[in-house]
């Protein structure tokens, strides 16, 4: 990991946090972090949360604590320690992204397989919360009720219905008749439970534009990767270190994404939180297999692993939403 992807996950940390409304303040444009001083602690350091500790009304050591909730963990990353007043200091791994990869890989199999074992991003982290629903009849709350017990239940909660908590959206039509499933559901829960639904024809055209439509065509993409990795011999193994911090970096965050969005009853988080991977994959999509005369390599096989992890998340957050993950579009 370099500074600029310290930087860039870092910056990220402080997304989450804002996102989750742990922290009000502006995102910064940029995060420095610099060699850690002599007497200090880790590799790298940074004073984010001193400069955001006077925007917050927080102080500098909750700011931190903050911060180092959500960046434990994150690839590259070995330890995060706070010092002084506030200060992060970073511990940096070796070959996290392939810790990452594998991780998302293997638990991809063992779901294929059968086997026991959450899939990636699942967790016990709200075990022992019990959760029930009141039974609802309109349209929209109806989905979105459905999709945060799918979410609760992802991280451990005892979810279900019966109760008297409600969800409470704005209304919207469900249209599987006209728009089909997946675009029906993605309109009622892309959107926030604040905001009214999203169009539904425009869903419905293949163009960059429509946020379904690249999601589902960056999981797409990954299997056509896969096909055509295989006619060259090159299969899906992280053997060498890939520099690629923005994806890297959205998978590491997908645990957290869940999680925020079962805390919040907020499906439109994770639509949000795959539109992101989405885009990162299909930037990162040219670089998987040779081009030209370049022999296949470990670093192709290592890529092409990586593509296929990202593939993995995307299939499993859509079908936490109810959304199907084509093959081919």
């Amino acid at each position: 990991m370099t500074p600029a992807d310290l930087s860039l996950t870092v910056q990220h940390a402080v997304r989450r946090a804002v996102d989750d409304g742990a922290l009000r303040v502006d995102v910064p444009p940029r995060v420095k972090v610099e060699r850690a001083r002599p007497g200090g602690t880790g590799d790298y350091a940074s004073n984010i949360a001193l400069s955001l500790a006077r925007p917050s009304g927080r102080s500098a050591l909750d700011v931190a604590g903050v911060l180092k909730e959500r960046l434990q963990g994150a690839p590259g990353i070995l330890a995060v320690d706070i010092t002084g007043p506030g200060f992060l200091n970073f511990t940096l791994r070796r070959d996290a992204g392939g810790d990452l990869v594998r991780a998302i890989l293997a638990a991809g199999a063992a779901g294929a397989a059968g086997a026991a074992g959450p899939p990636y991003g699942h967790s016990s982290a709200l075990s022992g919360t019990v959760v029930r629903f009141a039974e609802v009849t309109e349209s929209r709350a109806r989905v979105v009720t459905d999709v945060v017990v799918r979410l609760l239940r992802s991280q451990g909660a005892d979810a279900g219905f019966g109760g008297d908590e409600r969800i409470h959206v704005l209304g919207g039509d469900y249209l599987p008749g006209t728009l089909g499933v997946d675009a029906a559901r993605w309109s009622l829960l892309r959107a926030a439970p604040q905001d009214r639904v999203l169009d539904g024809p425009p869903l419905l055209v293949q163009h960059e534009r429509n946020s379904l439509f690249r999601v589902r065509y960056a999981h797409a993409r990954v299997r056509r990767l896969l096909v055509n990795g295989a006619q060259l011999g090159l299969r899906p193994s992280y053997e060498t270190d890939i520099h690629a911090p923005e994806l890297l970096g959205v998978l590491g965050d997908h645990p957290v994404a869940l999680l925020s969005a079962a805390r919040h009853r907020a499906p439109d988080r994770v639509a949000r939180h795959l539109e992101a991977t989405a885009d990162a994959l299909l930037a990162f999509q040219h670089t998987v297999l040779p081009l030209g005369d370049e022999k296949p390599s470990a670093a192709h096989q290592s890529r092409l692993a990586l593509a296929e992890a990202a593939g993995t998340v995307l299939a499993g957050g859509l079908s936490l939403l109810g959304i199907s993950a084509p093959d081919q579009i």
